[in-house]
């Protein structure tokens, strides 16, 4: 029956995973992301049902976290009020409150199901290989899942390169763990083997140093926690055998890997090398069949177990040292090298690679640059940020890099970006109490009993012992008295712990390429790693009863359960309501451009008016209702509407070179030049607003009149 729960609870975990990956994509379409975010609320107000109706009494485990997330997607949502960009800021408001549901969810199901841990590392692992899977297959058959990409990089399905290889990388833990764990079949472990090939290929593919660099952190943490230590590592040396042959293949044929190939070129290259795919991931089932048969009977002896063991270890300390030397033997010398490489990591004007194989090895980043920029966008509003979103517009005016960039590039730069002191003051909060709920689950201050692992191998492949014959129709006799000189009994959690120190690592995985790149907003990667960390956090000690009592409360039907179920409903629906809002507006908005192109001024003016109805903080609808006075020949009535843009964004410039455009169409150069001067003290980055000026300046000298003086420059 527990199987049948595992793969029951993992299919739909998995699916879920799966449909949130390929409907949210990116992130950044306004559409699917809201019908993910609204399903997602619902999810977790049914777990909060469920816990009301099924919960056992108990500790709330995890509860401080759970409100420390709900401090974060309440200050999100209070920064509309003092945003640079509050249409944004509500946007990413509705994307917290649905990683709240979600983290929720996760927190409810470890209370109500906690021997289902299985399910989850299974649905993460399940989900990594099929979307990394079908990466690959956009290369095999770009015709028909890629055609107009000509980018080598693998970024398929999040149109994002370092989410594909992030994605990859997350599952990395979930197929070690299936294959290494004690009770594994020789299937699984077989099948184990060419899936890590699939997510090595994915990884290096992508070309994606942050996502490398957060494996790398994920998987030493595997290592070091989870004692299969010797079987991962021969898993993930013959998974990385199939890698190499599929990469070097790929490396080897520019129109795989390389820009600008024609779709002739990549149809007929993509075709040959679903062949070698085909080839390579069947010859490494095989190659992990003879594996798992040869481990099954070949059963090292102790000492030649750590013997092995301490090679491994030596050798990953060797990795370093051979850095050092390799640096020593520069020829700018070791101290010279450190210097070179720290000046190249840290700099904003560094060489930037090209989107080729060699940018793996590449030092140069744009990332100084992006975190340099927010720091400045927090240091100027220090207490309470630009608002969640605010960075996308309030970096341009300290920045002149025409480069478009709406992320920081870390979470807790952009943290502090949007949300200043405050929002770093609840995002430590929110860490330490997650950091202590784990720490509580897993028993993270007692160690590992010596031989765990070994002691967890030799347990599954014993045969079930024979009831003593005081143990017959039922009848137990009293376990006799531990002899204190025998050597300590098996960890009774092992299992478990293994698992959740893999789900762990997951989340470690996310959380490293959180604070590099901008992963946190691409709902395919944060959602599943918020599973996680939401279940890590609402576990409890495993040697603690609570939440797995056999026995749970029936179904109340008193006044309070039901009124309490009432209120979780209306309070989702409210929520799913307002979730929507900037959905509805940018629908009517679409609307009313769609009614103009077709002549028709008044439906478009009345899907303009419900458009800022539904989101009165967006400047869009104003702008098209602008348009739409001017094409009706009411210049008033249009100004107004710009007018009305900037005091609704009064930082954003985007509404003072509207209105300055506008102006100065209309003959008014005078007060052009300041709406324009205005827009360039709040983007340094932009090449047009400079020639604007110089037209609006030109045009006062043609009326023999001066510029007004310009706003002082910022600091």
């Amino acid at each position: 029956m527990g199987l049948l729960a595992d793969v029951v609870l993992g299919v739909a975990l998995a699916a879920g995973f799966g449909l949130i990956v390929f409907t949210a994509t990116g992130g950044t379409d306004l559409a699917p992301n809201t019908w993910v975010e609204i399903a997602l609320a619902a999810v977790g107000a049914a777990s909060a049902i469920a816990l009301i109706l099924l919960g056992a009494r108990g500790p709330a485990w995890g509860a401080l976290t759970l409100i420390l997330f709900a401090a974060l997607a309440a200050l999100t949502y209070l920064s509309i009020s003092w945003s640079v960009q509050p249409a944004n800021s509500w946007v990413e408001a509705n994307r917290t409150l649905a990683y709240l549901a979600a983290f929720g969810a996760a927190v409810v199901l470890a209370r109500i199901a906690p021997a289902r841990w299985p399910a989850l590392i299974w649905a993460v692992g399940s989900v990594a290989v099929v979307v990394s899977g079908y990466a690959l297959l956009a290369k095999v058959f770009p015709g028909s899942l890629n055609a107009g990409d000509q980018l080598g990089r693998l970024r398929v399905p999040f149109s994002y390169w370092n989410a594909t290889g992030l994605m990859a990388g997350l599952g990395l833990p979930a197929c070690l763990w299936a294959g290494a764990r004690p009770n594994a079949s020789r299937a699984v472990r077989a099948l184990a083997v060419p899936a890590i090939a699939v997510l090595l290929t994915v990884l290096i593919l992508s070309y994606s140093r942050g996502a490398l660099i957060a494996v790398v952190v994920g998987l030493g943490a595997w290592f070091v926690l989870v004692p299969y230590r010797l079987r991962a590592t021969l898993l993930l040396a013959l998974g990385a055998i199939g890698g190499i042959v599929a990469t070097g293949w790929a490396l080897s044929h520019h129109a795989i890997t390389h820009d600008g190939a024609t779709l002739a070129a990549r149809t007929s290259a993509g075709h040959e090398y679903g062949v070698v795919l085909l080839a390579t991931l069947a010859g490494s089932a095989l190659i992990g069949l003879t594996a798992a048969y040869a481990t099954d009977r070949l059963e090292l002896p102790e000492p030649v177990r750590r013997r092995i063991g301490t090679a491994l270890v030596v050798l990953v300390a060797l990795v370093p040292v051979a850095a050092v030397a390799g640096m020593a033997a520069s020829s700018r010398g070791l101290t010279g090298e450190i210097s070179h490489v720290w000046h190249t990591l840290t700099s904003a004007n560094a060489t930037q690679p090209g989107n080729n194989p060699g940018r793996i090895a590449a030092l140069g980043n744009s990332r100084p640059l992006y975190w340099s920029e927010g720091l400045k966008v927090g240091e100027h509003a220090l207490l309470a940020g630009a608002g969640a979103g605010g960075f996308d517009t309030a970096h341009t005016r300290y920045s002149s890099n025409t480069l478009a960039v709406a992320h920081a590039h870390s979470f807790l730069i952009e943290s502090f970006a949007d949300f200043g002191l405050i929002g770093l003051a609840v995002s430590l909060a929110l860490f330490v109490a997650w950091v202590r709920a784990v720490m509580r689950t897993l028993g993270l201050r007692a160690r590992w009993p010596a031989g765990a692992g070994r002691r967890a191998l030799a347990a599954a492949r014993a045969p079930a012992a024979t009831p003593a014959p005081g143990q017959a129709n039922g009848h137990v006799e009293p376990a006799p008295a531990p002899d204190p000189h025998l050597a300590p009994a098996p960890d009774p959690h092992a299992a478990e712990r293994a698992g959740l120190f893999t789900l762990l690592a997951v989340v470690v995985t996310f959380g490293v390429s959180s604070l590099i790149d901008w992963t946190w907003f691409v709902p395919g990667l944060a959602v599943p790693a918020l599973v996680c960390a939401g279940w890590l956090a609402g576990r409890g000690p495993l040697n603690q009863p609570v939440g797995r009592a056999t026995e749970r409360r029936r179904v109340s039907t008193s006044p309070g359960v039901a009124a309490a179920g009432l209120g979780i409903v209306a309070a989702t629906i409210v929520a799913a309501w307002f979730v929507w809002q900037p959905l509805h507006s940018e629908n009517d908005f679409n609307g009313a451009i769609t009614a103009m192109a077709s002549g028709n001024s008044t439906a478009a003016l009345a899907d303009a008016q419900s458009a800022i109805a539904a989101d009165p903080v967006s400047v869009e609808p104003l702008w098209e209702l602008s348009e739409i006075y001017s094409a009706r020949h009411d210049p008033t009535a249009a100004r107004q509407e710009l007018v009305k843009a900037t005091s609704v964004q009064p930082s954003n410039p985007e509404t003072w070179e509207q209105l300055g455009e506008f102006d100065l169409a209309q003959q008014q150069p005078i007060v052009a030049v300041t709406e324009f001067q205005t827009a360039e003290f709040l983007d340094h980055s932009s090449v047009a607003l400079p020639q604007q000026v110089a037209a609006a300046a030109s045009a006062l000298a043609k009326a023999g009149l001066s510029a007004p003086p310009s706003p002082p420059a910022s600091s």
